[in-house]
């Protein structure tokens, strides 16, 4: 299903030009921040590693042959992009163990910057934010509809896509998905993945709806609310006149449901949708998974940018866990797969 790649709607009005982004590893810099300062004792060594040109898998794969521990006693926070340079903490649990000599994993693409000790593993979702520095090149375009752009992203944010990155190459772990629903057998670690690219596929039909209809960052009855910063959700109560200002000074956000099993109501756009994909939401069900909401805005924190040649760009701003760069930046320029 090559659906993954639809060009979904944008907020603030289509691409205002063309360019390229991760022309180098240099040009796309993400350096992530937990939530918390490990406490530099525990039986969890901590790793701030640097890498390029290597995904987060491979890292968690080498140190756990490395360090002689199973791929289950490593632990991350989040994934990182491949095609860019990242910072990046890993657990990697040792007990009652000597540290081995973690600079004999250096390479020119893998540096290990800093080490310490924590109680706990590293849980997925564990970050404050990621910082990122990316380099738009080789821009053709209206120079003062791009600032215009990114000034309304910065005032009142962009709608919070998962990336094209979720669903494979050409949509390889949608179908996946697909045939898994149809019987295939596929280990554990492959079904998580399928089941997410599936859950984030109807996620972004519902926001592209709410995108068109123009109420993807405001409220509309049956939403689940969420504050922001936060996992704290409450539902939508239209007689409470308070709730659309704070919507509207980025306090709180609209939801969609990652697809599961719950007992909260839907929007009626979402139920609509929802209804268009049986066979996708047979499936989930089948898995019985319980449903999540995510925010169907994003607000960028420290949002600047500045022209540095006449065809180059650089974008500084952070964003909060589970959001995509990629997703502010396809509302400047169109992105091709890498």
């Amino acid at each position: 299903m090559n659906e993954a790649h639809i060009d979904w709607p944008r907020a603030w009005g289509g691409v205002s030009g063309s360019g390229l982004i991760k022309s180098t590893a240099d040009d796309f810099q993400v350096v992530e921040e937990l939530s918390f300062e490990p406490a530099r004792e525990g039986e969890h060594v901590f790793l701030y590693i640097e890498k390029q040109g290597e995904n987060t898998d491979y890292v968690a794969r080498l140190l756990a042959r490395f360090a002689g521990v199973r791929q289950r006693d490593i632990g991350y926070a989040g994934l990182k992009d491949r095609h860019a340079r990242t910072r990046q903490w890993f657990s990697i649990w040792l007990p009652g163990k000597p540290e081995p000599d973690w600079g004999q994993i250096e390479t020119e693409q893998i540096k290990v910057l800093q080490s310490s000790r924590h109680l706990r593993k590293l849980k997925r979702g564990a970050i404050r934010c990621n910082h990122f520095q990316i380099e738009l090149r080789d821009w053709h375009g209206e120079n003062s509809r791009l600032q215009q752009q990114l000034q309304q992203i910065k005032t009142a944010g962009f709608p919070n896509y998962f990336a094209l990155q979720r669903f494979g190459r050409d949509g390889q772990n949608l179908n996946k998905a697909l045939a898994m629903f149809n019987g295939l057998r596929v280990k554990r670690q492959q079904r998580s993945l399928y089941l997410s690219a599936a859950r984030s596929w109807l996620f972004n039909q519902i926001l592209a709806e709410r995108v068109r209809q123009g109420n993807w960052n405001r409220l509309i009855e049956g939403d689940m609310c969420q504050l922001d910063n936060s996992h704290s959700l409450f539902e939508y109560d239209d007689s409470d006149n308070t709730l659309q200002e704070r919507c509207q000074a980025g306090d709180i956000h609209p939801t969609a449901v990652l697809f599961g099993e719950t007992t909260r109501h839907f929007s009626e756009i979402s139920q609509r949708i929802l209804r268009q994909y049986p066979e996708i939401t047979d499936g989930l069900s089948a898995f019985g998974l319980t449903a999540d909401y995510r925010a169907l805005r994003v607000m960028p924190q420290n949002l600047h940018w500045q022209q540095t040649s006449v065809s180059q760009w650089r974008l500084n701003f952070s964003l909060p866990a589970g959001a995509y760069a990629t997703a502010l930046i396809r509302e400047l320029i169109t992105i091709e797969p890498l």
